[in-house]
């Protein structure tokens, strides 16, 4: 490794991962005058040399490193829910920007499931605005849903695809609201970033730049305000003082271990990695893995249920074209009394390139396609329309993360994700997948494949007043080590039924408001 700006130096704050949450960490902290050094497993990329309208070679966006699953209903694990390098899931992430309802924050004094977070929409309100700004978060002058109804700071994407107006058809004909989707992709220039051309391959990397990424926002402020950014290492295990504090990191770089010290460390490393560290750092004193007095690191983990539901229309639809996601409707988001389930699900009018789409043929859940038959239906390819749904999954212990025995190259116990839906969680999909398919044949298809699919990964280290039953406290800092906080998905106590990119920026930008204000009173 060359010379290093901070090297053999104990620095203010070291940060694992350089995603959604660890970018906004590192420009938040680093502009405040904090020395800073974030650490991503992954690659530096430049999106103008190393992205590719190709969505073979693009998977390598994801991470793609072993894990093993487990449960009644074993996830697909790699591109779809976790990203790999600076960056991180914001690079290939469809650029959904949207917030979380009151509703999501009071699960439990609601609807009697899941728990209530310690905060509540109004902590996050301020860090929601600042984020969308930040970004310029392009979207419709009224959102009907929530507690935020707009404006967003830019205006709405147009123009819509053909796939986004026949879902506003066929919604119009049922009497469901329909808005276009808040978008964290430009709609004019802003910050030396151009406005969207609708390339349409927005989840293999956005070369313009017109997507919003931490890889082309926070990270360069960060680096420009003094942060030392270090790709391609993985960080191994968290090393812990005498005094019971984290004293810093061990990473791997090119077969070689380096240390890297720090007064505080934050863990941003998403779903699986991040408690797999936790539980891997186990010593004399936490041996039951650090943060972990609870028993909770690694249980309770969510995903959203995310099955699609594919249509061919008797004119051509063209699902590549455009942005991914151009409509949306809410209006199956919160418990219903008059539904056999309680919270609910977002509904995307969503495009496919062509190998995702023949990818969900053949794991449909009717007749899954191969050989012949697949590459036949390929042939209509530009006749099918498509719509996601973006499902509400309670939290179980069950749901988890823990180690197995077999160790990855760095020397680390790989992960092992155990993941069965409940009952609950079912009839969410099964409600959603007769909406889905009612939508499209009002809007003039036929309905013909239902593909099982899941997305976004949150939970695993929840946060609570109570340290017996969570984690990690409001701000993200752990109960058990006061200078070891944990900031990402895995911090979520529910997983809400919309996109939570916007959710974990804004914990981010609060928790960082929170560390600059303990650090200057010489509390952490």
């Amino acid at each position: 490794m060359k010379k290093r700006k901070y090297e053999g130096e104990t620095v203010d704050v070291v940060i694992v991962g350089a995603g959604a949450a660890g970018g906004v960490l590192a420009k938040e902290l680093s502009t405040a005058g904090m020395r800073v050094v974030v650490l991503d497993a992954g690659p530096l990329l430049d999106p103008q040399k190393d992205f590719a309208s190709d969505e073979v070679s693009m998977q390598r966006l994801g991470w793609q490193d072993t894990r093993f699953v487990d449960g009644a209903d074993p996830l697909d694990m790699g591109h779809n829910n976790s990203g790999r390098g600076v960056g991180g899931g914001t690079v290939h992430f469809t650029g959904v920007f949207l917030r979380f309802h009151e509703t999501d924050f009071r699960a439990r004094s609601i609807d009697g499931v899941a728990d209530d977070w310690p905060i509540g929409y109004s902590d996050l309100a301020p860090y929601y605005d600042k984020v969308e700004k930040e970004i310029a978060v392009s979207g419709p002058k009224y959102f009907p849903w929530g507690s935020f109804h707009g404006p967003y700071p830019y205006p709405e994407r147009d123009p819509l695809s053909p796939n986004a107006h026949l879902f506003q058809k066929g919604c119009e004909e049922l009497g469901i609201q329909t808005a276009v989707t808040p978008l964290a992709i430009l709609s004019a220039p802003f910050d030396n970033r151009p406005p969207c051309i609708n390339r349409g391959f927005c989840n293999q990397g956005c070369m313009p730049n017109a997507k919003f990424s931490t890889l082309i926002v926070h990270i360069p402020k960060a680096v420009q305000a003094g942060a030392e950014l270090l790709p391609d290492c993985m960080v191994t295990q968290i090393m812990m003082g005498p005094d019971g504090k984290a004293s810093g990191v061990t990473f791997v770089h090119d077969g070689q271990t380096y240390e890297q010290r720090a007064r505080i460390v934050i863990v941003s490393a998403y779903v699986v990695e991040t408690p797999r560290l936790l539980l891997n750092s186990a010593n004399t004193l936490f041996p039951e893995g650090l943060a972990n007095s609870s028993g909770w690191v690694g249980k309770g983990f969510m995903t959203h249920s995310s099955h699609d539901v594919y249509a061919k229309f008797p004119e051509e639809v063209r699902l590549y074209k455009g942005t991914p996601v151009l409509a949306t409707t809410q209006d199956f988001y919160s418990t219903a009394p008059e539904r056999n389930f309680v919270r609910g699900y977002t509904l995307h009018a969503h495009g496919a390139r062509p190998v995702g789409f023949a990818t969900g043929l053949s794991k449909s859940a009717k007749q899954p396609l191969w050989g012949s038959s697949l590459r036949n239906k390929m042939l209509d390819y530009n006749y099918y329309g498509r719509i996601t749904m973006v499902g509400e999954v309670l939290p179980d212990p069950n749901n988890r993360i823990s180690l197995t025995d077999e160790m990855d190259e760095y020397g680390v116990p790989r992960a092992k994700v155990t993941f069965s839906y409940g009952a609950n969680d079912q009839k969410v999909i099964s409600h959603a997948v007769e909406q889905m398919k009612a939508i499209l044949t009002a809007a003039g298809g036929q309905p013909d494949f239902v593909v099982p699919d899941t997305a976004h990964l949150m939970g695993g280290c929840r946060m609570g007043d109570d340290p017996s039953a969570s984690v990690v406290n409001s701000y993200g800092q752990t109960h058990d080590i006061p200078n070891l906080f944990i900031c990402d998905a895995s911090i979520f106590v529910t997983s809400g039924a919309g996109n939570p990119t916007n959710t974990v920026m804004a914990l981010a930008m609060r928790t960082a408001d929170y560390i600059k204000e303990k650090a200057a009173r010489m509390e952490l």
